[in-house]
């Protein structure tokens, strides 16, 4: 599996982004997920959905405001981002496992990477 994420820049507070990763390899039934991760601290989830739809998941200080998606036909997954904040500024990172009944909030239960894109947010 292979991930490919972008679609970060900078923003005004209130705008919004959307985030892609283009994901190429076995993906099918994989759990994905959205981390971000702040200068100076540990990575966070975002948000996690399974690859062929449904049964998603969100951090608190993202839920109503973030949405997590997945376009089959196209294999990638998507992170829309209404109403940023500034602290809302990190890199993001999408990622992927095989693995099942996880906690997939936890970044150690996922086993593929993309590289990140960062995403910045002014007041």
């Amino acid at each position: 599996v292979q991930l490919q994420a972008s679609g970060g820049g900078l923003v005004q507070a209130g705008d919004s982004l959307r985030l892609s990763c283009a994901a190429s390899g076995r993906i099918w039934g994989n759990r994905m997920g959205w981390f971000r991760q702040a200068p100076g601290k540990e990575r966070e989830f975002v948000a996690s959905i399974i690859w062929n739809g449904g049964s998603t998941d969100y951090a608190d200080s993202v839920k109503g405001r973030f949405t997590i998606s997945t376009d089959n036909a196209k294999n990638t997954l998507y992170l829309q981002m209404n109403s940023l904040k500034p602290e809302d500024t990190a890199v993001y990172y999408c990622a992927a496992t095989s693995l099942f009944l996880r906690d997939y909030s936890d970044p150690k239960v996922y086993n593929y990477w993309g590289q990140g894109t960062l995403v910045t947010v002014s007041s």
